[in-house]
């Protein structure tokens, strides 16, 4: 796509930017989704409001929240961000001491509320509820399965195939729910909920996060542990791949579904999707991320008069450069933080510079200045070429483009909303060649090997740390095709 024209058609939606995915004006990785389940707490509906608030971040399309009190469910969901979704009385109606509720980011423009989460369904055992975060590959070969053999499914969300498998299966919820678990193949994590049980459970590769908290006598679970942080909750440990707790009235059984395979936490979290005061298998993402910056600064050294980072994910990356080389951090560039969800298309020329509408370069900091920009990946290259030209615009003399990723050459199948493989453009052109198109003074990517490191923790010695990093270097850690199936993205 060239930069001087944007097509019109990209605002497909009721606002700006919504559910466009791939067409994305902006050219980045979207977040996935976001999950947060209380059990064993009077004001559940309350903590899980917080917690989705403090997880907006993993989904921006549509929120929701499922409680009961162990008799009924009540639960609503709507399209939007947290705070517009729920108010004071519709909290106040959701009463119960156990809930789960999500976040969702759809990646293929589909914003319909049918896909809302948590899915609600009746069946022979009573109601059941069901949250996720990330991408079951072979979920079209088991819906196949299960419409020839007679079920009728109400969304095209790939999470209500482990629905159907337990309301099909002849076993109690608690083993119904373990064989379902075995038969999906992908990076997810799901937190189930009936009217007596809760159950969390993790890939087993631990592709997506999923940590347990406690807050008193209740039991907490979230994507990421910034969310146990705003109620006030400690954090416990992340849920182990393959794992499968389950909650009743009698407490918390560990339990697990399948043995564990490689460790396999994506590297896109520590990278760019998780708040920096997100603490991930033993490491902190703002300290990972100054790791990243300081290994980069180590691998790829170029004299310059200041440091600055694409804001957010970029800032702390972009701290631990300055610190290394010595050369000053400055805000080089701010983000505007209300862009996302505008009703008034915009006009011709800012379609023709988009980026305007996110970021704009500070004249005063960059002006006459050699300028290290420090920014988290490249996917199309667009985007990166349009902040170079930014800090140009206001006078930088030189432009040094450090990415504290390695080359994103592969597309993921596990639940981050990424363009094929011929889309991406470190998949088809070199190093020199991606920096003459950002135009550049200079490119560098921070290696495999200086990720690793930075990121340490409690999976160090694990194979590639214990990540996942198959959109660097194509080895996936399970099988991504079923029946010649692809998809891209978090189909939650």
């Amino acid at each position: 796509m060239s930069d001087a024209i944007i097509p019109q058609g990209l605002w497909t939606g009721d606002y700006y930017n919504q559910g466009t995915g791939k067409n994305d004006i902006f050219d980045t990785l979207k977040e996935e989704c976001g999950v947060f389940g209380v059990f064993g707490h009077p004001e559940a509906a309350s903590l899980s409001y917080y917690g989705l608030h403090a997880l907006q971040h993993r989904g921006e399309e549509s929120a929701g929240l499922c409680v009961t009190n162990g008799d009924e469910f009540n639960y609503y969901r709507g399209m939007g961000l947290v705070k517009e979704v729920f108010d004071r009385d519709r909290l106040s109606s959701l009463h119960g001491e156990r809930s789960i509720g999500h976040v969702r980011y759809s990646t293929n423009g589909d914003t319909s509320l049918m896909n809302a989460q948590p899915l609600i369904f009746k069946y022979r055992d009573g109601d059941l509820a069901v949250a996720t975060n990330g991408n079951i590959v072979n979920a079209p070969q088991i819906r196949h399965q299960l419409e020839q053999s007679g079920s009728i499914f109400q969304t095209t969300s790939d999470t209500e195939v482990i629905a159907h498998l337990i309301a099909r299966s002849s076993k109690d919820f608690v083993e119904a729910a373990r064989d379902a678990l075995g038969q999906l193949v992908g990076g997810f994590a799901f937190l189930l909920l009936t009217n007596d049980k809760m159950i969390a459970a993790s890939d087993r590769h631990g592709l997506r996060p999923l940590t347990m908290g406690r807050l008193g006598d209740a039991y907490l679970f979230s994507s990421e542990t910034c969310a146990f942080e705003v109620v006030g909750a400690e954090t416990v440990r992340d849920i182990l791949p393959g794992e499968m707790l389950v909650l009743d009235r009698e407490g918390i059984h560990e339990d697990r579904y399948a043995e564990p395979q490689r460790k396999a936490l994506c590297a896109m979290e520590y990278i760019y999707f998780s708040r920096p005061d997100s603490d991930m298998n033993g490491s902190n993402i703002h300290a990972a991320r100054k790791r990243m910056g300081q290994v980069m600064a180590q691998e790829s050294f170029v004299d310059a008069d200041v440091v600055t980072g694409v804001p957010d994910s970029s800032i702390s990356a972009a701290i631990g450069y300055a610190e290394q080389t010595g050369i000053p951090y400055e805000l080089g560039l701010i983000k505007n933080k209300y862009t996302g969800r505008t009703f008034i298309q915009p006009s011709q020329e800012l379609r023709e510079q988009g980026v305007k509408m996110k970021l704009s370069a500070v004249r005063r900091v960059v002006e006459g200045k050699r300028v290290v920009m420090i920014d988290d990946s490249i996917v199309r290259g667009t985007t990166s070429r349009r902040i170079v030209n930014l800090l140009r615009e206001a006078g930088a003399t030189e432009v040094h483009v450090r990415i504290t990723s390695p080359p994103f050459k592969n597309p993921c199948f596990y639940g981050i909303d990424t363009p094929s493989r011929a889309e991406l453009i470190a998949s088809s052109k070199s190093v020199e060649e991606i920096r003459q198109e950002i135009n550049a003074d200079s490119l560098e990517f921070l290696s495999a090997e200086g990720l690793i490191s930075a990121v340490e923790g409690d999976n160090a010695k694990n194979y590639k740390g214990g990540l996942c990093m198959a959109c660097f270097d194509n080895d996936y850690p399970t099988r991504t095709n079923f029946e010649g199936e692809e998809k891209f993205g978090c189909s939650c």
